[in-house]
């Protein structure tokens, strides 16, 4: 019987309190605060407290203003600036303006996948060799003095392990109320941290609970690590579960670091039932909430007030804007009356990195490693003979995403090589990460290759069909919006119909066809041809294809549930390096080829 969530969940709100703990308090030494006055607040006496919760989100490995793929300081049209060292200066800041006593210090996720910074301790030098360096997020978040941190989907990237060893070398707990062990269903890491603010001259301390929720999306992304060793529930069943849970312990201020958007949209279409942005659902439903600290998404909200169906009270989020661009403040005013305290205001507002310098004790602190990258980096591993440039290529068929497309290809192909499947043709996707990726002519460093591919992507081998792979096709053009023949072709609106963001485009390689923009969606796929002959429905095909494509990210059809004949764990970026170290020259003539174009009934648009 198919759950009914809403029912679930009031059930839960009503009736959780009274369930056995299933994972143990995480304390921290009591806070100091300043001493209080009793004032008259809102026409009734008490004592008073003010407090102070920051958090960041979406880190994703950065800590100084420094751009990898460009070998300079980060820049952006915005004026924006990034990294931990700027946020550790604005936690001094704003621990300076209201007591450090008054303070907490969290975060929403997406910690250690992200930049070369993070894949080289994952990989090159990794934390978890015998006697391996210290993970520098860690060393600069224990500096820092983060309280908690909520797991992100990215920090299952690198496998199990790797997370494991990086919560070993952190001060704080990593948070994770519905990261479950796939057997007992029990908590696999700590859902909640506590943390008690002494008040003089009152009797009892203010208790903040923070509750840690991960993206249920892991199940799907990161299934070759997690599959049958944890399952991840929705964020609002385990809400529902957990809230009431840290009121009756007492808690008095209860906060949601949640690495789950606002929008209450998922990418994935039916492979899931539960919601991948579901912070404001989380609001809305569950009671007993003040505020979210959210994630996943990469927005940027100041403040965002959603009314609980239930309670009528307002909870207040707010999401920083990722990479350590903003630093979120929450600002909770309590009242103590009648033997306890009380939220008797939210407030939310933002930091902006770009105002601050980056702190010269974390800049001390991970220098070398820092070093260490840059020169991992920028070592040379070969020469190109022209220029190649992703700014054009979500709209033209550009030789440096075939470029992508043929490394998988030849990968694949040779690892095939003498199986019942090596007879079928390959095809490739790839999609256009980023817009202004370029290798230049001349020669072609790690970073160049690097800015081309930005995930941590692997390769996997799945056999579709001609009529899937058509429908995979289909699902790709949804990509562009319709324009009527004759009507201007505008490249800024053509693009990202639907909200469809870049990553969620895909050129497919092996075989030939047109994208008929005047059509509409689903009638757009045209001349779909392989070695020049129309393409069989039942005609077989190996696809290769990213980990997130293959595991239903951006749910794409047929491609999560078909056959998968092959699989890898050497990331595509590197496979991309040996392939062009081993060539010595990158040639488009080695690689480009002509697969697609945009028509408008049947005329070619470029």
């Amino acid at each position: 019987m198919a759950l009914d969530r809403r029912k679930f969940l009031k059930k839960s709100a009503v009736t959780g309190a009274g369930v056995a703990l299933a994972g143990g308090v995480m304390g921290a030494p009591a806070a100091q605060a300043a001493p209080v006055a009793a004032v008259e607040a809102q026409g009734r006496p008490g004592k008073r407290f003010s407090l102070t919760v920051m958090g960041s989100t979406d880190l994703h490995g950065n800590v100084f203003n420094w751009d990898y793929y460009k070998d300079a300081q980060y820049k952006d049209a915005a004026g924006n600036a990034l990294g931990l060292a700027r946020i550790s200066s604005l936690v001094k800041e704003v621990r300076q303006e209201k007591g450090a006593g008054r303070t907490m210090l969290i975060d929403a996720g997406d910690t250690i996948q992200g930049t070369p910074l993070t894949y080289y301790y994952a990989k090159v030098d990794p934390i978890t060799a015998a006697g391996g360096p210290v993970h520098p997020m860690a060393r600069a978040m224990n500096k820092i003095g983060y309280d908690a941190v909520a797991l992100g989907n990215h920090e299952f990237n690198y496998g199990i392990e790797l997370l494991r060893k990086f919560e070993s070398q952190c001060d704080f707990p990593l948070l994770g109320a519905n990261a479950v062990d796939a057997t007992t269903l029990k908590p696999a890491f700590p859902p909640y941290f506590l943390k008690s603010f002494h008040v003089p001259g009152s009797a009892r301390p203010v208790k903040v609970a923070v509750l840690g929720l991960t993206n249920p999306g892991i199940a799907i992304w990161d299934k070759a690590y997690v599959q049958g060793k944890l399952k991840f529930p929705g964020l609002e069943e385990q809400a529902a579960l957990w809230v009431p849970k840290l009121r009756a312990m007492g808690a008095d201020v209860v906060i949601v670091s949640a690495h789950s958007g606002t929008s209450g949209t998922s990418s994935w279409s039916d492979q899931l039932p539960y919601v991948e942005n579901s912070a404001a659902n989380v609001a809305r439903l569950v009671p007993g909430i003040d505020a979210i600290l959210v994630g996943h998404a990469h927005k940027e909200i100041a403040e965002l007030r959603v009314v609980n169906e239930e309670s009528g009270k307002e909870v207040v989020l707010s999401e920083p804007l990722m990479w350590g661009e903003r630093l979120s403040l929450f600002d909770i005013e309590l009242v103590f009356d009648k033997g306890r305290w009380s939220v008797e205001s939210v407030k939310a507002s933002l930091r902006d990195s770009k105002d601050a310098v980056e702190d010269p004790e974390i800049v001390g602190l991970l220098q070398e490693q820092h070093d260490a990258v840059v020169e991992y980096v920028n070592q040379v591993v070969g020469t190109a003979t022209v220029t190649l440039t992703t700014v054009e290529a979500r709209y033209k068929d550009e030789p440096i995403i075939d470029l992508i497309a043929k490394v998988q290809e030849d990968v694949v192909k040779a690892a095939l090589a003498g199986t019942e499947y090596a007879s079928l043709p390959v095809v490739a996707q790839a999609s256009p990460f980023s817009r202004t990726s370029e290798i230049p002519a001349g020669e072609v460093t790690i970073r160049d290759l690097s800015s081309l591919y930005v995930y941590d992507n692997t390769l996997v081998a799945k056999v579709l069909t001609g009529a899937q792979l058509k429908d995979y096709l289909e699902f790709s053009a949804l990509y562009y919006a319709q324009v009527a023949p004759g009507a201007p072709v505008d490249v800024n609106t053509l693009t990202n119909a639907g909200n469809r963001p870049d990553y969620a485009y895909d050129y497919v390689s092996g075989v030939k066809y047109d994208i008929d923009i005047a059509q509409p969606a689903g009638s757009r796929i045209k001349n779909l041809t392989f070695e020049g002959a129309a393409v069989p429905a039942d005609k077989k095909f190996v696809m290769a294809v990213n980990n997130y494509r293959a595991n239903g990210g951006s749910a794409y059809p047929h491609v999560a549930s078909a056959p998968e004949v092959w699989a890898e764990s050497t990331e595509i970026r590197t496979r991309i390096a040996e392939w062009v170290t081993a060539k010595g020259v990158l040639d488009p003539k080695d690689f480009a080829s002509v697969d697609w174009r945009l028509t408008r009934d049947g005329v070619p648009v470029f």
